[in-house]
């Protein structure tokens, strides 16, 4: 008999996904002359997970095309309006009046940004005005009973920082201290976030390599080492981050929560410009929304998701400058995916393989992550490396473990590489490991059972298959029914004989 303890991480990836979804959001830009009508788009927001949908403005079409809807919404006062905000609270009250109180709370706006950018921008005539547009909405706001509930914030380039690198070492530019001295004891005294704009895109533009891609696409690395206190960094996402809360810490605000207000990857791009691709983009987004359904956080901010609006829900035809600030969507105008990064709500079942159109497989079709034969043990060592910091479990192949036998890399790195897969949704772009890994329809281990267990008085059907040689338990949820508070599921202990 082989004791095997299912970890609460595990569980709640199975029972939980639909709580993480409040963690996805996207931006709707409007730089465009071929926008699908606002009921349209509030239809494709309903057909998927997307939680929270970032304006930056404030149309009323769309505000009230998503009433009932439960959808987040971000609005935005324009930089424009900063001058008679920060100069008139009347000013700012008409604004409440007319953008907020007339939709609220049947349209959930949770949120105002004020501004985009302002204080990296080439006219800093707007830097002085910012705080006080900002103090004077958010007292509009407690004045129409919403405080507490539609926050007041602003968004920040990465270029707020003039030191990211490592990210331990993150500090804001001295010129802009004056304005966060002022800035960010409003946005801790009324519990808003300091918003921010990471692109890793941009980070590999800025230095093209292969292993800058694959840091940037959240893909098998051997990870950056942070020179300040050792903390091992797998990805560019969680380094940017993390070098904002250090930042804020360094000012004595690491308790200020951070959103994330765009990131993305463009799929097409100029001839000459680096990095723009389907492949890239469906990558970046699909392991991205990965991570922040994985609950797993960045090394400084270890388990939880920041909240993250995905740049953008349509690509915009109008947009100045590259060709890849046209072609950030996630959707084409048309309503059909760009590509599919699993956020059709059908999708989070049977998630698709197609870049294009979603596909619906077999139900109970067996899907294993596997190495590629004549990988070498250094990019399976690799491998193991970065399957088991993304937050799964590795003690197994651990000495004294269930599946530390037969003690070789290709058996230890079959189990991760599994267990990362099954883990982190099942989808293609989690068995790449960097064109190591393959799937396989082909059970690697002729040992399966399907047991029933009782939970708390529930009974939960589930297929474990494991594999003595280099096991992985997958659970796949056939149906369950569970009583109890979610915190009493800790732990569940299952004997296979």
């Amino acid at each position: 008999m082989a004791s095997i303890l299912l970890s609460l991480s595990l569980l709640a990836i199975a029972l939980s996904l639909a709580d993480s979804q409040s963690f996805v959001g996207v931006n709707y830009g409007q730089v465009a002359d071929n926008l699908p009508p606002p009921d349209a788009t509030a239809n494709l927001l309903k057909s998927t997970t997307i939680g929270k949908i970032r304006l930056y403005g404030a149309d009323p079409a769309i505000i009230k095309a998503l009433a009932n809807s439960g959808v987040g919404i971000v609005v935005g006062a324009a930089n424009g309006d900063i001058p008679s905000l920060a100069a008139d609270p009347n000013a700012a009250a008409q604004w409440v009046n007319a953008n907020v109180v007339p939709y609220y709370p049947a349209s959930n706006i949770t949120m105002v940004t004020v501004g985009n950018e302002i204080l990296t921008l080439a006219d800093q005539s707007l830097v002085s005005q910012l705080v006080p547009a900002m103090r004077n909405l958010q007292n509009a706001l407690n004045g129409a009973s919403l405080g507490g509930k539609v926050r007041v914030s602003t968004v920040h380039s990465m270029a707020v920082l003039t030191q990211s690198d490592p990210p331990s070492s993150g500090s804001f530019n001295p010129a802009l201290q004056d304005t966060l001295k002022q800035l960010l004891p409003l946005l801790k005294d009324n519990k808003a976030p300091f918003t921010v704009n990471p692109y890793p895109f941009f980070a590999y533009q800025s230095d093209p390599r292969p292993e800058t891609l694959a840091f940037c696409l959240f893909q098998p690395n051997s990870g950056r080492v942070d020179s300040g206190n050792g903390k091992l960094y797998t990805n560019m996402f969680d380094a940017q981050v993390d070098a904002v809360h250090s930042a804020l810490s360094a000012m004595g605000f690491q308790d200020v929560e951070i959103v994330v207000a765009e990131t993305g990857w463009p799929s097409r791009g100029d001839s000459n410009e680096v990095g723009p691709s389907v492949e890239n983009a469906k990558a970046y987004n699909g392991n991205l929304i990965t991570h922040l359904r994985s609950l797993v956080g960045s090394p400084l901010m270890p388990g939880k998701s920041v909240e993250t609006y995905i740049f953008a829900l349509y690509d915009e035809d109008l947009k100045p400058g590259p060709g890849s600030e046209r072609a950030f969507g996630l959707f084409k105008t048309d309503l059909s995916m760009s590509y599919d990064v699993g956020l059709a709500k059908s999708s989070q079942q049977t998630p698709s393989t197609s870049p294009t159109t979603p596909v619906t497989p077999a139900p109970n079709t067996a899907g294993w992550c596997v190495p590629k034969a004549g990988v070498s043990d250094d990019q399976l060592q690799s491998n193991i490396d970065y399957a088991c910091s993304q937050g799964i479990d590795c003690g197994p192949i651990q000495p004294g473990g269930l599946c530390f036998e037969p003690n070789t890399v290709a058996s230890h790195a079959a189990f991760s590489m599994n267990l990362y897969y099954q883990t982190f949704g099942r989808n293609q772009w989690n068995c790449d490991f960097s064109q190591t890994a393959t799937l396989t329809s082909q059970n690697p281990s002729p040992y399966q059972k399907t047991i029933a267990f009782d939970l708390l008085g529930g009974i939960c059907l589930v297929e474990l298959d494991w594999k003595l040689n280099y096991m992985s338990i997958v659970v796949t949820m056939h149906a369950f029914t569970l009583v109890g508070a979610p915190d009493e599921r800790k732990r569940l202990q299952i004997d296979v004989n």
